[in-house]
């Protein structure tokens, strides 16, 4: 088993910057971010590979957030930068021992989210 907690979600101006962290309990292969919005089904939004060497996000964060790891403390980062109102949603990390995917399905371990509220 795999206990995640996350920290980092509040309310932020369009155009500002957040960072949420996610801590493990222990290494895990993948970590990633995902996100849902009030009536919304989850979307994927960034994932890690175990070395961190390789990382894939959804196209609507590209070029705007950026996942990170430390795998010293079991730690993956999501730095959300030039919010828009559009990004408002509960912020979930989630992990694998296998292979990153963009489906929710494909993660066994779950966070217990983190609200990122954005004010226009």
């Amino acid at each position: 088993q795999v206990q995640l907690v996350e920290s980092g979600g509040g309310l932020v101006q369009a155009g500002g910057s957040l960072r949420l962290s996610c801590a493990a309990s222990r290494r895990i292969f993948t970590m990633a971010w995902f996100r849902q919005a009030p009536g919304k089904e989850r979307e994927f939004v960034a994932a890690i590979s175990s070395s961190a060497a390789t990382t894939f996000d959804a196209d609507s964060v590209k070029g705007r957030f950026t996942i990170s790891r430390d795998n010293a403390k079991n730690t993956v980062y999501l730095q959300m930068n030039s919010l828009k109102p559009e990004d408002r949603a509960v912020y979930y990390c989630a992990a694998t021992d296998h292979v990153w995917g963009p489906r929710v399905q494909q993660y066994e371990y779950w966070g217990q989210g983190t609200q990122v509220t954005i004010s226009s």
